[in-house]
């Protein structure tokens, strides 16, 4: 079991900004990436599609023998990571907006977060708020359009810089010290992000949390592989592979999969 590949899906390619903090912490794991692009993005999408995307994903990172699956996606997780929990037997790892770092940290008693919409109205996202949250005003924003942008090839367009000036420009007014990132994408706006943003707004996502916790879940199952011989890394997408290529380096192959 040790050698076989952690399991790795999302509604798209910004998920592999946590395989690459997975794969930093945990250079010798195999690795299974899974671009579900041809249906992303999952945030408009209803509870119930979004399942059954996630079990799609599941049962083919399973049939490929993954040891553990890490849904690097805030909609899958927050709408479906319950379901997939109670119907599969294997460890999952998922991915929530990092508020409660941000709730105990803020100065100005005011946080902002973009993310999907799935994210934003989920019951998970809903607890997690009002747990860490309740004493503190949160800017919640919707970002629609922005993993289409990505998804297209537009991470660095004109076009998305508009877009993310209207969505921080409440933010700003309102005094926020700190921005949560709420969507496995968004990490690849931070150039553009700390480029519009007051210097002494900070950002946080996710991604390093996601590894450390899936390192742990690898530990205590004694699944973790101890082969230190170079490890195998695999990518794949329903949808244009160079996108997905794009954001990795030229050393990894990306295989289209018409699933």
């Amino acid at each position: 079991m040790n050698e076989q590949p952690i399991g790795i899906f999302d509604s798209g390619v910004g998920g592999t900004s946590i395989w690459k903090e997975i794969h930093a912490l945990l250079p010798h794991e195999n690795t299974i990436y899974l671009a579900d692009s041809a249906n992303a993005p999952y945030g408009p999408k209803g509870k119930q599609a979004i399942i059954e995307l996630s079990k799609k994903n599941t049962e083919y990172l399973l049939n490929k023998g993954c040891k553990i699956i890490v849904i690097a996606c805030n909609t899958a997780t927050t709408n479906a990571i319950d379901y997939l929990r109670a119907n599969y037997n294997i460890p999952f790892i998922g991915i929530e907006p990092a508020i409660k770092p941000a709730a105990l940290q803020t100065k100005t008693s005011t946080v902002g977060i973009l993310a999907t919409k799935g994210t934003l109205s989920s019951e998970l996202f809903s607890k997690t708020s009002n747990l860490f949250a309740k004493d503190i005003k949160v800017i919640e924003q919707i970002g629609n359009g922005i993993v289409e942008l990505i998804e297209g090839g537009k991470l660095y367009s004109e076009e998305m810089k508009a877009l993310l000036k209207i969505y921080l420009e409440p933010m700003i007014e309102a005094n926020i010290d700190y921005l949560v990132l709420g969507c496995t994408h968004y990490p690849y706006l931070i150039p553009t992000l700390i480029e519009l943003l007051p210097n002494d707004v900070k950002i946080i996502d996710s991604g390093q949390a996601v590894a450390r916790q899936t390192k742990a879940i690898l530990e205590k199952n004694q699944l973790l592989n101890t082969n230190i011989l170079k490890p195998k890394n695999e990518f794949f997408t329903n949808d244009n592979p160079e996108i997905l290529k794009s954001l990795l380096s030229d050393k990894y192959k990306v295989e289209y999969l018409a699933f």
